[in-house]
């Protein structure tokens, strides 16, 4: 899960680490700030892709919804790129998204990966390209079941392409 990417490049600008991890995916969720229409090419090579617009996303205005609702393995998520403010978010997201067990969300590069209100999943994966005040560039790893989260997990991008996600878990904790 990727947002806040901002690549007019396309896949090759994305860290290695974050490239291995987006290999085999069975899909791949970005949350806004694509830029070009060349990475969301790269990307939908590698797994299905389900993007919303993000307010960077000039080029791509007739391309992507500013919302999305989709069902993956059981679990009804929707997508948005801007959650507005963190005063308020989880009852906004549950106003918002009153059917969704997981809302995934971008634009402040920042990872989130919190409970919300009646235990609605908030999930924003960082940027992998540009971590800003974050101490490292992130992603997001989601496993979905029969209708369950069964992992979350937002994950660094600044490592070694071959390291294995569960050690990549334990640095982003760190």
């Amino acid at each position: 899960m990727l947002a806040d990417t901002h690549l007019r490049d396309g896949a090759n600008g994305l860290p290695a680490a974050a490239l291995a991890q987006l290999q085999g995916v069975d899909v791949i969720l970005h949350a806004g700030d694509v830029v070009s229409r060349r990475l969301l090419d790269d990307l939908s090579a590698l797994a299905p892709t389900h993007v919303v617009l993000g307010n960077n996303d000039h080029d791509l205005v007739s391309h992507l919804p500013e919302r999305l609702d989709l069902v993956l393995g059981g679990v009804r998520i929707a997508m948005v790129h801007d959650s507005g403010a963190r005063a308020g978010r989880a009852n906004r997201m549950r106003r918002w998204f009153p059917g969704a067990q997981l809302v995934v969300f971008g634009h402040s590069h920042e990872p989130v990966d919190d409970l919300g209100a009646e235990g609605q999943r908030l999930f924003n994966p960082g940027s992998p390209t540009q971590r800003r005040r974050q101490p490292h560039p992130t992603m997001g790893v989601l496993e979905l079941h029969a209708g369950l989260i069964v992992r979350h997990a937002i994950i660094r991008t600044d490592v070694p392409a071959d390291t294995r996600i569960d050690a990549m878990v334990d640095q982003a904790r760190q």
